[in-house]
């Protein structure tokens, strides 16, 4: 009988060191994969940061931002977008995300910040910025803008998390309960998100963003940032921070799917009530993908409001 105890508890053990395992032996990001990519590097102060040009060489300045799963190339059409409304361009790849280091710690507000200010110093961006953020992406452009108010022109929000998130019970319980989670989370995790990215795509567009999606989940360190981002970054509500821009006078344009699933038009609805001289434009048929699937409408509802 105790050696059956015994075995049980060495199968036990076995089954939860596994993930954490598999997780350690998942390819990293090597020289070979950054030298094969479009764009470029800067050596941060946490990490290695990818990021590209879009738009002319001159004119006034952009930073997109992207979301909690997806790497730049999901912005790859606003980008293009706005540097075609003569905007200079500048896109990266957050922490874990991407081919940018999956660096260490605790992916709060004070990570990202951190990220992007040195990026904007290694550019010296200092005035006039446009800053666009999609789902989690968005809460960092607020918070930037909140922090750093004197040099921002304008904020566009594409569905913004922030405000309304609509969370599965998978996700909720890996958020909430450390240890267990973190298990929960490296055991299922990685089925879990594959299966949410489709094999076949309408568009070259679609992809090469779905692509990229299949290849950074399978690289060290992408599972755990989500994880760490769902309890940093997009665990905080960002009411105060749009009401601080509405009082400083920031315009703030939000772009919606109707039928996005993740962050639901009500939000909308409570971002009028924290700021009430924010732009709204609805994307129809559009779900929380529709900075890659809906580029035209953006580009539509961008100019429609940029250009007034």
């Amino acid at each position: 009988m105790w050696f059956l105890v015994a075995l049980g508890g060495l199968v036990l053990l076995a089954l939860f060191v596994w993930p954490f395992r598999a997780e350690r032996l998942r390819p990293a990001i090597s020289a070979e994969d950054r030298m094969r990519a479009d764009g470029e590097f800067a050596n941060l102060s946490q990490g290695v940061t990818r990021y590209k040009w879009f738009g002319p060489a001159r004119g006034p300045c952009a930073i997109v931002i992207h979301g909690l799963t997806t790497p730049m190339e999901g912005m790859a059409p606003t980008a293009r977008a706005l540097g075609e409304m003569g905007y200079r361009v500048l896109t990266y790849d957050l922490y874990g995300r991407g081919l940018s280091d999956a660096a260490k710690g605790k992916q709060t507000r004070a990570f990202f910040l951190q990220q992007l200010a040195e990026l904007c110093e290694v550019h010296d961006l200092r005035e006039d910025l446009t800053i666009v953020g999609y789902s989690m992406g968005g809460q960092i452009a607020t918070a930037f803008a909140k922090a750093n108010p004197y040099i921002i022109k304008q904020v566009i929000l594409i569905a913004p998390a922030g405000i309304v998130t609509v969370e599965s019970g998978f996700s909720r319980f890996c958020r909430r309960f450390p240890l267990i989670g973190d298990w929960a989370h490296a055991m299922f995790g990685f089925k879990r998100h594959l299966t949410t990215i489709p094999q076949k795509a309408r568009d070259s567009t679609i992809d090469r963003v779905l692509r990229a999606q299949r290849r950074q989940l399978d690289r060290r360190g992408y599972l755990p940032a989500i994880l760490s981002s769902r309890r940093g970054m997009l665990s905080e509500t960002m009411e105060a921070e749009h009401r601080t821009l509405a009082r400083k006078g920031i315009p703030v344009l939000a772009i919606w799917g109707r039928e996005d699933t993740v962050i639901p038009l009500r939000a909308s609805a409570d971002l009028t009530v924290w700021n009430r001289k924010a732009r709204h434009e609805m994307v129809d048929g559009a779900d929380h993908g529709l900075p890659f699937t809906h580029g035209d409408a953006i580009l539509g509802a961008l100019r429609s409001v940029i250009n007034k």
